[in-house]
Formats: structure tokens, sequence, C-alpha cells
């Protein structure tokens, strides 16, 4: 099977700077694959870096089953779909028009979160941050994307919003997008993927399948998880 998006011996970071080193994953149809880590780890350089935000300083992305250099809007029109830790969507914009903007189905959108459905005709900047988190989900999932990048989406939100948007992402694996997701809470990440990917100091420490890794939290959280002071990137 060809993998939606892999990375071979991936170096990236900024300037000449390498925070993530020969790191290899894939990420195939119809599963979640979660990267957890301290502050520092390199997870979020891993994600601009296969988004096409950040050149490689070594390896190869490959998406589709090819290598690529291609720019993230390139990417975005073969079917690759970003959701960051900034909240991506317009503020000035309506709901709707948001969609609009994105090319999605609106339908589809408020099939997903009906909770979006009375808000279509108001500005984003009036939402609240779980429905604008919503919305930035929805913008990814209503439209013809294969695979799906998530930053920290749980960021700020209630737990009972957090447990809504990780359904919405699992429902979305099930009906064959890949997804690679980097999630503060370990516990619900596990609960959503289906292999994960614990990085330390720019690289994978631990790998499993998420049934192996489940009664191993408290361990993974000791050994893994404690924020390095000495790193500085993020």
């Amino acid at each position: 099977m060809t993998a939606l998006v892999e990375t071979v011996g991936l170096c990236a970071g900024y300037g000449d700077v390498e925070v993530v080193r020969g790191l290899d994953l894939r990420v195939d149809a119809g599963e979640v694959v979660a990267v957890l880590g301290p502050n520092g780890a390199g997870k979020t350089t891993t994600l601009l870096t296969i988004s096409g935000e950040l050149p490689p300083l070594g390896g190869e992305v490959r998406f589709l089953g090819q290598a690529t250099r291609d720019p993230l809007h390139v990417r975005a029109r073969k079917g690759l779909a970003v959701v960051t830790q900034e909240r991506a969507v317009l503020m000035e914009l309506t709901t709707a028009e948001n969609l609009r903007v994105s090319r999605c189905d609106i339908g589809r959108a408020v099939e997903l979160f009906p909770e979006l459905e009375p808000h279509l005709q108001r500005r984003v900047g009036l939402l609240s941050g779980g429905q604008q988190q919503m919305l930035a989900l929805a913008r990814c999932l209503a439209r013809s994307s294969k695979v799906l990048l998530v930053d920290e989406l749980s960021l700020g939100l209630a737990p009972k919003v957090v447990d809504r948007l990780l359904a919405a992402v699992r429902a979305a694996a099930d009906g064959g997008l890949g997804v690679l997701l980097v999630e503060q809470h370990v516990h619900k990440a596990l609960r959503v993927a289906d292999r994960v990917l614990v990085m330390r100091r720019g690289a994978v420490e631990l790998e499993g399948t998420a049934d192996d890794l489940r009664d191993r939290v408290d361990d993974i959280q000791r050994a893994y998880l404690q924020p390095a002071t000495s790193e500085a990137t993020p």
C-alpha cells in the first residue's frame, strides 16, 4: 500500500538549526497517527515541513507516493488540509463566507457540525473558541481532502468540545482520510489514534499501536513527555 504521506530520513528546522533529525513516519488511508512529545520535541516543525511551509534540511517528504518540495498551496490543491494551533479561520468574514472561500460544501459542513448552522451569517470573530475550531476543522473535512494535519486541535478548549472535535477526526479517518495528529491530551489522543509516535529532542523515541500503549500512559508521560527546558524550538 502506498502511504498518503511519508517522511524518509527527514531533517527539518530553521535556517541552519536542525530541530528534527532522521525522521521516518507514514500515514495510510483510514488511520490516525498521533504524534506526542514535550514542548521542543519537534512536533510542530515536523508538521510545518510536511505541509510545505518549511523546506526540509535533509531527507524526503512524500505526498501521495511522490517526493515533493511543493509549497503548501500546491499540496492543498492535491488534497492536503491543515488545522493549526492559531484557529485557521478568517475572523472578519461570516461562517458561510469562510466555508465558501475554502470551496467547501456548506451542507456537508453543517452535517458534520450542526452547532455551526445558527451562526452561518455571523462574523467568525464573534464565535466562541470552540465554534471557531469546529469551523476550522469543517473547512478541511467538507471538501475533497486526502490527508489532514492537525496541530494541537484542543488548545484552550473545554474537554467536551475537544471530544467533539476528535470524534469528527476519527470519523473522517474511518471514511478513508489519513490523519497526522499532534495533540497535548495524551489519553484523548490514544482514544482516537491507530498508531502513536513519541518524539523527544527531534527524534522518535517510542512508537507502537495505540492499543499497545494505552496501558502505559503514566510510564510514557514520566519517561518521555516532561518538558525539556534546554530545547528552544517547538
